[in-house]
């Protein structure tokens, strides 16, 4: 449909006013009709506003621009007004505003400005290389030669490095890392994943066709989000999700305009999951929406608690009774740190509890490169083994995944190097075992640290970080910065947080980013920084909370 504006002028000088005309043709029956529709009389400076209602309310039409010079500019189609708004209303505190200051305050500093700190340290993240670990030399190795096959004839790498590598690229079209791979993932990997998985149950058996290769453990879960939402009003879709919770869930909720339903982790007993908590969220949320999934997320972000397996079991027992789709986010597995604290496998625990249970309840787990020792955010390996689903959804789940064809295929190479590691007798194993074991042990000994220094300050509560790489600590605000806070139209915690970034240059996350109990207060801080500087750290923290508490007393 053709827009013609014509606009009528009345009166004149600074008071003028403008009466503004639309004529449009449209067609109705196959006869050509043209409408004139005539605005109210408005003042010179809302014009342009009032062609931006006309335009684009009225009709989902660009708006038009008057330039300088008198000629009509076609304005941009997609626009802050026209976008999708649950884009707009999704959230992702991780990388937030807070971290955008933090960005700023480092070109600052890179400029010469004066500050009262002298770097920014970024302890928002689960970063591990960015904050200084160095990457596991037997990746590393094989992934090169992944990337530059002539290595293989390199005699300074090792031969077990090697034959991983000859065994990827041989499942590789063209025997090239850069072909696309089946979209469920390259088939050899799968296999490496499903023994990995044996290996870790004590013998539980997995099925290759059964694991899916995801870009990091994120795409997997929203993946599974896609296939459960459904429904309108009453009947759609809920997603029992903890709280605090990592943001992704609550974003991809939003995206996918599903209904979050919020059970909370028990702070006074190490943020463990209370099964009366699950029954209370459930029950409230069938009065507005159809839940259909629980999910848990086992070693805990931002609450680095581990779950017991008597847990495991009752959240198993539960999600069965009520039929929810279960959905555990096992991505710090190997990061356990708390004493008397054991991984145990959701599939684990599924499988001990007998054909009941192991041959009906719907399960998916999820897994990374990205965490536990490793750390290698920036390749995006990931897995998903699904448990019980039904075939035909199965089928539908492998088409949604080849909608973006595969997950990188340098990722896929290195989960199946995490997951089919060197062993004994092979030449990479010991300096494997030794580098993993350094790795492991200094994210024990800072976890330690981090509890120990954070509870020594007044206002300040830290449970056990029992797992994952991050504290959650709880706060204490006084009453003049809540106050103060709601002036400048923020969050308590987001004032508090952002205080000790523009003061002391340290950027964590507000709790209301990963969702808390009203009334309460907290930040998450991750425990990766090498020792010296995280000493630093929480030297900086415990500084910056007694002078906040000083000044707003």
């Amino acid at each position: 449909m053709h827009l013609n504006f014509v606009l009528g002028k009345r009166g004149c000088g600074a008071g003028e006013v403008y009466r503004v005309t639309y004529h449009g043709a449209q067609r109705h029956g196959g006869d050509p009709r043209v409408r004139a529709l005539t605005a109210p009389i408005l003042p010179s400076s809302s014009l342009g506003r009032a062609l931006v209602n006309l335009s684009t309310n009225h009709y989902g039409l660009p708006k038009e621009k008057t330039s300088e010079n008198g000629r009509v500019a076609r304005a941009k189609v997609l626009t802050i007004d026209t976008m999708n708004p649950t884009v707009k209303n999704a959230k992702y505190a991780v990388r937030g505003p807070i971290v955008a200051r933090a960005a700023e305050l480092e070109r600052e500093l890179n400029e010469g400005m004066k500050k009262p700190f002298d770097e920014v340290i970024k302890a928002n993240i689960g970063d591990a290389h960015a904050m200084g670990q160095q990457p596991i030399t037997f990746f590393r190795q094989a992934l090169a030669i992944c990337s530059y096959p002539e290595l293989l004839n390199d005699s300074t790498f090792p031969e077990d490095a090697k034959s991983r590598a000859y065994r990827i690229l041989q499942s590789c079209g063209g025997n090239s890392m850069g072909s696309y791979s089946a979209s469920q993932g390259i088939d050899s990997v799968r296999q490496d994943v499903a023994r990995y998985i044996e290996r870790r149950d004590g013998g539980v058996p997995s099925d290759p066709d059964n694991i899916f290769l995801t870009t990091g453990a994120c795409d997997g879960i929203m993946t599974m989000l896609k296939l459960l939402v459904c429904g309108e009003g009453p009947t759609r879709t809920g997603i029992m999700i903890p709280i605090p919770h990592y943001p992704m869930y609550s974003a991809t909720l939003v995206e996918l305009a599903a209904v979050q339903v919020n059970y909370y982790l028990n702070e006074e007993k190490c943020w463990s999951v209370d099964i009366s908590e699950l029954k209370r969220a459930l029950d409230e949320a069938r009065h507005y929406c159809n839940p259909r999934a629980l999910c848990i997320v086992n070693p805990g972000n931002p609450t680095s608690q581990v779950e017991t397996r008597q847990c495991i079991e009752d959240v198993i027992r539960f999600a069965a009774k009520e039929r929810l789709f279960l959905m555990a986010d096992e991505v710090y597995q190997d990061n356990v740190y708390g004493h008397g604290c054991r991984f145990h496998s959701f599939k684990t625990v599924l499988f001990e509890m007998g054909p009941e249970y192991s041959n009906t309840m719907e399960l998916v787990s999820f897994h990374s490169t990205s965490k536990g020792y490793m750390g290698e955010c920036g390749f995006r390996g990931g897995y998903m083994e699904v448990i019980n689903m039904d075939d035909e959804v199965k089928a539908e789940l492998t088409k949604l995944l080849s909608v973006r064809l595969c997950s990188p295929v340098p990722g896929q190479a290195l989960v199946d190097l995490v997951f089919n590691p060197p062993q004994p007798g092979e030449p990479s194993y010991d300096n494997f075992i030794k580098e993993r074991t350094a790795i492991l042990s200094a994210l024990e000994e800072k976890a330690k640290l981090t509890e120990q220094v954070l509870n020594t300050v007044p206002g300040i509560s830290c449970n056990p970080v029992q797992g994952a790489m991050f504290c959650f600590p709880r706060i204490t605000i006084p009453e003049k910065a809540m106050i103060e806070a709601t002036e400048q139209g923020q969050q308590p915690d987001v004032f508090y947080c952002m205080k000790m970034l523009e003061e002391a240059g340290i950027c964590v996350i507000p709790g209301s980013g990963f969702g808390q109990k009203e009334g309460t207060y907290h930040f998450r801080m991750t425990i990766l920084p090498p020792i010296d500087k995280l000493q630093i750290l929480l030297n900086k923290v415990k500084e910056f909370h007694q002078k906040f508490t000083q000044k707003y007393s």
